[in-house]
């Protein structure tokens, strides 16, 4: 019995500390700084890739890719279904792009397509 209090106290600690970065975040947005994003979709990083097939009909899109650090993939070719159609549009086999992906709902998703400099 002597040993479980020091270990609720701490474990209350650590508890209690879980949330001090959201309640920082919410009192710095009261006062007139924007809060840091939440989620990894709203932090996502470009990634380098080769467009390797271009399905307009279906409105996926494949690439060879490198890392996807904001869905923790690594590199590999895989399709993607693309947010919008007209991204599509803007692309060939062979290309060279940067592109943000993201996965609302378990379905990889493009959001960007961006001509790689």
């Amino acid at each position: 019995m002597k040993n479980f209090r020091p270990l609720l106290a701490c474990a209350a600690l650590t508890l209690s500390t879980a949330f001090l970065p959201s309640a920082y975040a919410q009192s710095d947005a009261h006062h007139g700084h924007a809060a840091a994003p939440a989620s990894k979709a709203a932090t996502a990083e470009l990634t380098e890739g080769e467009v390797r097939k271009v399905d307009k009909e279906g409105k996926k899109i494949t690439f060879k890719h490198g890392p996807i650090k904001n869905l923790d993939m690594p590199p590999m070719t895989m399709a993607f279904i693309a947010a919008d159609a007209s991204l599509l549009d803007k692309v060939k086999v062979g290309d060279k792009v940067r592109f943000v992906a993201t996965n609302p709902g378990g379905k990889l998703t493009v959001t960007e397509i961006r001509p790689a400099p």
